[in-house]
């Protein structure tokens, strides 16, 4: 992941130096990006601009291997209203289902992407506000793998809503937070937790809607949770960004409010994490000081002298504002910094 740019190294040198590292420099500045997970479309993600202004763009691109060159299909690039908050590809491994990318901003979209006649089609907007055609803007949204039918998003307006993308209905709506909702993640079929302006960690039991469990809660009043990542392979572990803050909080949801383990080895703003999707133990997080860092979590049972360090660094060439690591290709991690999309093999 560190690979050198020496220019004096020979061919060999160069050629592996160019398989490691991967880039792409978008028309705009990148902000919600994706991996897509279906085995037929290996390397292919979906970027969309962060432009003040009311049409924003989402295309889909892909590394094509022969040349090691990542290109955007024209015929496959569509206007958004508002930057996207997220966007995800369904997670399809096996291509039983339609193609379909889903993304927020004021409403939930669905977007089913045809190959036939390459372009893209809006399949259904959800609007969860059954009194008003305004709602509260999404922050951000998690399509549940177990049951893909389902996604949940969070909103500004304190509330998370679970959807039936099928029927296109809402499943259920609750009340999750005191303050803003800012992410929301899968924790199994009836599982999610959400994060907020309120400085907690809340788990929610679709069985039991009334109630929710406080897994953590900032030391500090008043400092929001930005982010939330599950860790698919150990549901046991979710690590949560504080607002503004260049530490990691590790938790283990079975001794709420005590981290297991803090990471405090980025400079500046942490602004996404991503757990390995194919190890329990591997956690990559990315920040404004432009470094993207892979940390080794097994021995986080035991106090480690000065804290721990991450094994793996690599410095991008701006703030890293968005991090995913592909669930299909797991050597694989995509960063997104300023107008640049990278992919990196880890």
């Amino acid at each position: 992941m560190g690979a050198s740019s020496d220019p004096n190294q020979d061919g060999s040198d160069e050629q592996q130096k160019r398989s490691e590292i991967y880039t792409y420099e978008a028309p705009w500045h990148i902000y919600a990006m994706n991996w897509s997970v279906r085995r037929d479309k290996k390397y292919r993600l979906a970027i969309a601009s962060l432009l003040e202004q009311y049409p924003n763009r989402v295309e889909i691109v892909q590394l094509d291997d022969s040349n090691g060159e990542i290109r955007s299909d024209p015929n496959l690039s569509f206007e958004h209203p508002y930057p996207p908050t997220k966007t995800i590809f369904i997670p399809d491994k096996e291509c039983q289902k339609p193609d379909l990318l889903a993304t927020s901003s004021d409403f939930l979209r669905v977007w089913r992407i045809n190959d036939e006649q390459p372009r893209v089609e809006l399949k259904s907007l959800l609007n969860g506000n059954k009194n008003s055609e305004f709602c509260g803007p999404l922050t951000s949204f998690d399509w549940n793998e177990a049951e893909p039918r389902r996604i949940g998003t969070s909103s500004i307006d304190t509330t998370c809503t679970i959807w039936d993308i099928e029927k296109e209905t809402v499943d259920t709506q609750l009340i999750a937070h005191d303050k803003e909702v800012y992410d929301i993640a899968w924790g199994g079929v009836g599982v999610f937790a959400s994060v907020s302006a309120d400085g907690s960690v809340r788990v929610f039991d679709l069985r039991d809607k009334e109630h929710s469990t406080i897994i953590y809660e900032s030391s500090e009043p008043d400092t929001p949770l930005v982010r939330l990542g599950w860790n698919k392979q150990d549901p046991r572990y979710m690590a949560t960004i504080i607002m503004d803050s260049a530490k990691v909080v590790v938790l283990d949801i079975r001794f709420p409010t005590l981290p297991v383990v803090e990471l405090q080895r980025h400079h500046a703003s942490v602004n996404a994490v991503a757990w390995a999707p194919h190890s329990s133990c591997h956690i990559c997080t990315a920040g404004d000081d432009s470094q993207a860092l892979i940390w080794d979590l097994s021995s986080m049972g035991q106090p480690v002298e000065g804290g721990l360090d991450p094994i793996l660094a690599y410095t991008a060439g701006a703030e890293i504002e968005q991090l995913q690591w592909s669930s299909s290709q797991p050597d694989w991690v995509a960063i997104a910094f300023s107008t640049k999309l990278q992919i990196l093999r880890v």
